[in-house]
């Protein structure tokens, strides 16, 4: 995956709170996307729209014990540091902010189109712990959108773990398909369908809310390449391979229920996936990624 190099970035679209005060409200509203380790255990709440701070008595869910993740630039940085396309090139951080401008790009592009509004969706990002809309969470959530404020929190250090604990190969495109799936849940929040994901299993709301996400991405990465910059005008990524695509597919099916299940418990049991099978979770980004429309992705139907 390659940016232009003379494309300006929008650090705007990123909130870097690394290393500062919990910030946020805590209150209501719905998370969702989060917990590839809450699949194993009691952090499987905040997909159902439990509040995060609920994680156990004390309030924490083990963020200590986590292993230092990358941290990439200081907090308050990304805009001395990521200017170009050519800075998304070289550093992970500007990366993330990139891929956030395009994710959010295609989006508004796509809405306008369809004659609806898109409001704009910050990446914030922190280390270890945050508060938010839906109240507090922490690293080991994971990725996670949170529809009470509208916001996608990522701690840059579940990048490492992706690929180190959960076995995929990692790269620049695994991460953005990471985030593109948050911002699928922003898409799902707007047009309403976030409500449906409730409950446990194989045919449960959850896993449907979570593998529409999964085709959003893909229909995402079928236009990146031609989704205008809204500053230049061309595109802001100019290079999408189908190796890079593959990585997306294996991150997809390293965070299926049934491979995390298999690796923790010793067995898979279907009655309580919350985000689909590794095959399921591929083959909804892919069915995205080749249709490249909204109307391929109705996975409640």
């Amino acid at each position: 995956m390659q940016f232009d190099d003379d494309a300006a970035l929008d650090t705007s679209e990123v909130q870097d709170n690394r290393g500062g005060a919990l910030g946020g409200i805590p209150g209501g509203g719905k998370t969702v996307g989060g917990g590839v380790i809450g699949l194993l255990v009691v952090i499987a709440s905040v997909v159902f729209g439990v509040d995060p701070g609920l994680l156990s008595s004390d309030g924490t869910s083990g963020s200590a014990a986590r292993s230092g993740g990358s941290q990439g630039t200081a907090a308050g940085d990304l805009a001395a540091e990521c200017r170009t396309g050519a800075d998304a090139n070289k550093k992970e951080d500007c990366r993330i902010v990139a891929v956030v401008d395009s994710v959010q790009a295609f989006w508004k592009q796509t809405e306008t189109a369809a004659g609806k509004s898109y409001a704009q969706a910050p990446t914030w990002l922190f280390t270890d712990r945050v508060n938010t809309g839906c109240g507090e969470a922490t690293s080991e959530v994971g990725p996670f959108y949170c529809s009470a404020d509208d916001k996608v929190y990522l701690d840059l250090g579940f990048f490492d773990e992706l690929s180190g604990t959960y076995g995929a190969k990692g790269g620049p495109f695994a991460e953005a398909y990471v985030i593109a799936h948050e911002y699928g849940h922003h898409i799902q929040d707007l047009s309403g369908t976030i409500s449906r994901g409730s409950g446990q299993g194989e045919n449960s709301g959850s896993v449907k809310l979570e593998l529409q996400a999964d085709c959003y991405a893909g229909i995402w990465a079928h236009h990146a390449t031609t989704t205008p910059d809204p500053q230049s005008g061309k595109p802001l990524i100019t290079d999408l391979t189908q190796a890079d695509i593959n990585l997306g597919l294996d991150a997809a099916a390293a965070v299926g229920d049934d491979r995390i299940q298999q690796k923790y418990q010793g067995k898979v049991t279907p009655d309580t996936w919350t985000h689909g099978s590794a095959a399921q979770r591929q083959q909804w980004f892919s069915r995205g990624y080749k249709s490249g429309t909204l109307g391929a992705c109705d996975t409640f139907a």
